[in-house]
């Protein structure tokens, strides 16, 4: 029986434990500083915004872990010494491993900017980060928000729900610009403006002002313009949190870096999750890739990898989702900010300016490469079996409605995106959809 260590308890690490489990009678050792028990961390929003307690974004029951015999140990790791197998905890405590999992995250990005360390100045990505911002914006009358990123806009929302005025600066022509076309881009723009948020763009930080008793008064951007403020977040990315092994004999560049198992240079030594750097990437997937699917994926295959089964890690088509306050998004296959030599473009907008869908395909083939879809739940097998299927666009649009996966009544907008299609591809029509009495009776 061989001892497990897991460094990390979040998706990766956990997910890495349960299937170890499943698989397994080996003894599994979860250790993290960050808090006892997993949670859910794209949840940490709910709970500053009081749509929920901590204890609600934890997905198992306290009684898991030992039913399960999964270990749990709340420690901060000092140090790993790769030629004995043994951890060392704060305090002096040492560990023994057979095989180790580092799944340890990753770090808010800081670029140096003067005035960064002051008191009102932090990112988010931690329960200890959620925990300074209750304390950093009690009675504030303005924040300023760094970054045209994920966590930025949630940073934006859970500010919005307390009614503190926020200054958003990007340095993008649009918000996500580096990710978003111009016109999904300009959708959330003008979200954002319609939640009251003060979206600067084309704007970079100088520094942050130090009002003179070690917390900041201000902010001063490359323009000369002053923001008066109280907060600063500071959501410009995160990266690998590599530094528990960044000097040790462990092959490093962005993040640790892994081969097709998951496994580092050293043998028994694996790293999953945000911290890990593909050194052969698949296909159309980047080396990193820091989002709570791909930790849940590369969990659930190291643990085969760790008990005696080599597993590739084959994460398939590129899925992500996420939330711009009331617009909901998703992303399948490839849909970079600039659409490449050789493809084309199919966008459907709506009257009101708020649902969209932005579709890639080959030009000579019709392909579909990928989608971006905002304010429309579809189903993720759906797209995932279309892309897989490598299926043309006038496929897909003639069967989009068995991709929708919006709650009842909601009003269906495939008719009006076939509609759309038909009049730019008059060779190609495809039957439009009629809306049903109950929708046009809700409509």
């Amino acid at each position: 029986m061989n001892k497990i260590i897991i460094i990390g308890n979040g998706v990766a690490g956990i997910t890495a434990a349960r299937h170890i489990r499943k698989l397994s009678d080996d003894e599994i050792t979860v250790i993290s500083g960050e808090t006892d028990h997993f949670f859910s961390r794209t949840a940490l929003m709910y709970i500053y915004m009081g749509h929920m307690k901590f204890e609600n974004t934890k997905p198992y029951e306290d009684w898991f872990w030992d039913k399960n015999r999964i270990n749990l140990k709340k420690a901060w790791v000092q140090s790993i010494d790769f030629d004995s197998k043994s951890i060392m905890l704060e305090g002096s405590e040492t560990m023994e491993y057979d095989k180790l999992i580092l799944a340890t995250g990753s770090q808010s990005n800081m670029f140096g900017w003067p005035g960064q360390d002051l008191g009102g100045v932090q990112g988010l990505f931690s329960y200890q980060d959620l925990e300074l911002m209750e304390e950093n914006t009690k009675n504030i009358k303005h924040a300023v928000i760094l970054g045209g990123g994920l966590i930025g806009v949630e940073m934006a929302e859970m500010l919005h729900s307390r009614h503190i005025p926020v200054t958003y600066l990007i340095r993008e022509k649009n918000f996500w610009g580096n990710i978003l076309q111009k016109e999904e881009a300009a959708l959330i723009d003008r979200h954002l403006a319609k939640q009251g948020i003060d979206l600067r763009k084309e704007t970079e930080l100088e520094e942050i002002i130090d009002d003179g008793n070690g917390r900041v008064k201000g902010v001063k951007t490359k323009s000369g313009e002053i923001i008066d403020c109280q907060f600063v977040g500071l959501t410009v990315g995160v990266h690998p949190n590599i530094s528990l092994v960044k000097d040790s004999k462990i092959e490093t560049d962005r993040g640790i870096l892994v081969d097709e198992n998951l496994q580092t240079n050293i043998p028994d030594v694996y790293a999953i999750g945000d911290c890990a750097q593909l050194k052969n990437p698949p296909a159309h997937r980047r080396p990193i890739e820091a989002v709570w699917y791909v930790g849940r994926m590369m969990g659930e295959t190291v643990a085969h990898s760790v008990t005696g089964n080599e597993t590739k890690y084959q994460p398939g088509v590129w899925f992500n989702s996420a939330k711009f306050f009331d617009i909901e998004y998703q992303n399948y296959g490839v849909v970079l900010a600039e659409t490449p030599d050789g493809s084309a473009s199919f966008y459907w907008e709506n009257e009101e300016l708020e649902k969209c869908i932005k579709i890639i395909y080959k030009k000579d083939s019709l392909e579909v490469q990928g989608v971006n879809i905002f304010g429309i739940r579809n189903r993720h097998e759906v797209w995932d079996k279309w892309l897989s299927e490598k299926r043309t666009l006038d496929y897909i649009i003639a069967n989009l409605p068995e991709a929708n996966f919006d709650p009842e009544f909601f009003t269906h907008w495939e008719g009006e995106i076939q509609e759309k299609y038909n009049t730019e591809f008059p060779d190609k029509q495809v039957s439009v959809r009629k809306k049903g009495f109950l929708e046009k009776l809700f409509a």
